[in-house]
């Protein structure tokens, strides 16, 4: 049996190491902290989660938070306006 994601609208916002004012200000303190070497973690519903440079960080419908590869966002989400 094949099975389609429902529709949804999402906010995310793309983790740049070199800047990562936009991400930080986008994640709440209690939902990220910065390892030693400079990678983002976020709490997420999977535990403890790496963002590397160039993912996506979604705040999906429930409010929760994750990394997302950048080539996974690309086939499962387009922008709106």
């Amino acid at each position: 049996m094949k099975y389609r994601k429902k529709s949804s609208i999402i906010e995310a916002v793309r983790y740049d190491k070199a800047n990562p004012d936009e991400a930080l200000k986008f994640v709440p303190s209690v939902a990220a902290f910065s390892a030693p070497d400079g990678t983002l973690c976020i709490l997420s519903f999977r535990g403890s989660m790496e963002c590397s440079d160039g993912d996506y960080i979604i705040r999906d419908i429930k409010g929760k938070y994750y990394p997302c590869k950048p080539d996974i966002f690309a086939q499962t989400y387009e922008p709106i306006n």
